[in-house]
C-alpha cells in the first residue's frame, strides 16, 4: 500500500543539522491532514513499506527564517503560578510553554535569567535551518473513520477534550499563570507531559510538525 490522502503511516527517521544527527524516532500520522510539515509529506507521497528516503528542506520549507524580534525581555511576573514564582523552569536552555495573546501555546526558550526579567526566544528550535531527513517507512494502512475524526492521537478533538491547558492529570498538562506580561503568560506542566520528546504526541513538539501560522 502507497502513501497517499488519509493513510495511517508509521516510519522512522533521522533528522541531521549542519552535518549533526539531532533527531531519531518513529513518527505516525495520518497523510494529508495537515500535520506535518507540507514538503515533509510531499517527500513521502507513494513510498511504501520497507522504502527508504532522503531529502533535504530549505529554511523556508521548513521553519522559516529566524526572527530577531521574537527574541524578548519579559517580566518575571509572567512565570508567577498560583502566587509562586517558577523559579525551577527559569534555567538557560529550558523549554517553557507560554500561552499568547490569542490563548495558544507557544513554547518559549529561556536565554538568560536577569534580576527582574526573563529573554526568552519564541522562535522554533529549528528556524533558519537546513533539515535533511533520512529513514524508512515502516508500515502504511487505511485510517478508521474515528481516527479521521478524531486525530490518530486524538488531536482534532476539541480544546476541552484535548488541549494540555484545559485539564490536569495524565492526558493534560497545563495550570494558567496569574502573573502575566504583554501577550504571554506562564503554562505550568503537572504530571503527564511529555515536554521532552521532540516526536512525542499528545503534546510533545515534533521538528516535521507544521509550524505555527
Amino acid at each position: 500500500m502507497k502513501i497517499n490522502q488519509n493513510k495511517v503511516v508509521l516510519l522512522h527517521y533521522e533528522l541531521s543539522v549542519d552535518g549533526k544527527m539531532v533527531e531519531n524516532n518513529d513518527l505516525d500520522y495520518i497523510h494529508g491532514t495537515h500535520m506535518l510539515l507540507p514538503k515533509f509529506e510531499q517527500e513521502l507521497e507513494g513510498l511504501e513499506p520497507t522504502q527508504s528516503f532522503a531529502f533535504t528542506l530549505t529554511p523556508e520549507e521548513g521553519y522559516g527564517a529566524y526572527e530577531a524580534d521574537k527574541r524578548i525581555d519579559l517580566s518575571k511576573s509572567a512565570f508567577m503560578v498560583d502566587g509562586r514564582l517558577m523559579e525551577e523552569f527559569l534555567k538557560p536552555g529550558q523549554l517553557i510553554p507560554m500561552l499568547d495573546g490569542a490563548g495558544q501555546v507557544v513554547q518559549g526558550l529561556v536565554c538568560e535569567v536577569k534580576e527582574d526579567a526573563v529573554t526568552m526566544d519564541f522562535n522554533h528550535p529549528m528556524a533558519g535551518k537546513t533539515l535533511h531527513f533520512e529513514g524508512v517507512v515502516k508500515e502504511v494502512r487505511e485510517a478508521t473513520e474515528k481516527e479521521l475524526k478524531e486525530g490518530l492521537h486524538g488531536e482534532f478533538l476539541p480544546p476541552e477534550e484535548h488541549h494540555c491547558c484545559h485539564k490536569h492529570g495524565n492526558g493534560g498538562c497545563c495550570h494558567h499563570g496569574e502573573g502575566h506580561d504583554g501577550d504571554h503568560e506562564c503554562c505550568h506542566h503537572g504530571e503527564g507531559h511529555k515536554d521532552g520528546d521532540c516526536c512525542g504526541h499528545h503534546g510533545g513538539d515534533c521538528c516535521c510538525n507544521q509550524k505555527d501560522s
